[in-house]
């Protein structure tokens, strides 16, 4: 049931994505908006909801998988943040490539918190559910942001495209 109802984020995220880069050369200003909140409203759930959820069933101990999550979250947020551009844009493809697999593959987060959850499913289904829209920020340009941005994303494993 999480599966399901994270998947189908993904793949109306994806979908927004392909409509943001329609026209090469373009950035779909209204697309990306929806996909810029989207995703940010999808890592926190994430990482608010799934993740706790999923470290609560536990016994306290985080998922093994959910160090790489973060470093992976917080390198699409800090993209996120300046103005989209072919580089931008390809290097959040190029991460959600990889970290979808993450999530939705065989053993992936999704299942794993599907199978953990138990009676607490429906609980964290409707959780999720009920997620609030996030508040997103002008973009920001600025030497110090892409710094930020550089760094997010050497942690997490990963350099700017182009």
């Amino acid at each position: 049931m999480l599966t399901e109802f994270l998947g189908e984020d993904h793949r109306r995220l994806d979908g927004l994505m392909h409509a943001v880069m329609a026209h090469p050369g373009t950035v779909d200003d209204r697309a990306y908006g929806q996909f810029r909140a989207g995703l940010l409203r999808h890592i926190g759930m994430e990482e608010k909801i799934l993740l706790p959820a999923a470290q609560r069933q536990r016994g306290g101990t985080p998922l093994p998988l959910a160090a790489k999550l973060r470093l992976d979250h917080g390198a699409l947020a800090s993209l996120l943040m300046p103005t989209p551009t072919t580089a931008i844009l390809a290097t959040i493809q190029g991460i959600l490539v990889e970290h979808n697999v993450l999530e939705e593959g065989p053993a992936g987060l999704y299942e794993t918190c599907d199978s953990l959850a138990g009676p607490e499913g429906e609980t964290i289904l409707a959780a999720l559910r009920a997620a609030p829209e996030v508040a997103v920020m002008r973009y920001n340009d600025s030497p110090a942001v892409m710094n930020a941005v550089h760094r997010a994303l050497e942690r997490a494993g990963y350099h700017l495209h182009g």
